[in-house]
């Protein structure tokens, strides 16, 4: 039986929900492979999978408290899906995190106990 792959977490080292989220899975000993999205930032096919997986669209994902999120106008309900995936990969502080990514699924952690839904 091969083991399943490590799950992934997209994470923000200063963020205190991502870093309970690492540290829920640490005490379970579960070491996730970290994507730090600000400085590696999901491709738009990545960013799209994520969304399919968390079962959301852009708009749920979108940080609306940060200042790009005003400034570059994104609460325009005009913009399509596609607009808002490329405009998260050009400023990808705009998408909420902590997200962890384990086969087929993913979940927000927020909080960041929801992140154990997904684990075996």
């Amino acid at each position: 039986m091969s083991e399943s792959p490590r799950p992934t977490l997209y994470h923000n080292p200063r963020c205190s929900k991502s870093r309970a989220a690492l540290a829920l899975l640490r005490e379970r000993d579960i070491e996730p492979e970290i994507v730090e999205y600000l400085k590696t930032p999901p491709d738009a096919d990545t960013l799209r999978a994520i969304l399919r997986q968390l079962g959301l669209g852009p708009r749920d994902v979108l940080r609306t408290g940060e200042a790009e999120y005003r400034e570059l106008g994104l609460k325009d309900a005009e913009l399509d899906d596609e607009a808002l995936i490329r405009t998260m990969v050009e400023h990808p502080k705009l998408i909420e995190r902590p997200i962890l990514v384990h086969g087929d699924a993913a979940r927000i952690g927020r909080p960041p106990e929801q992140i154990l839904e997904i684990l075996p």
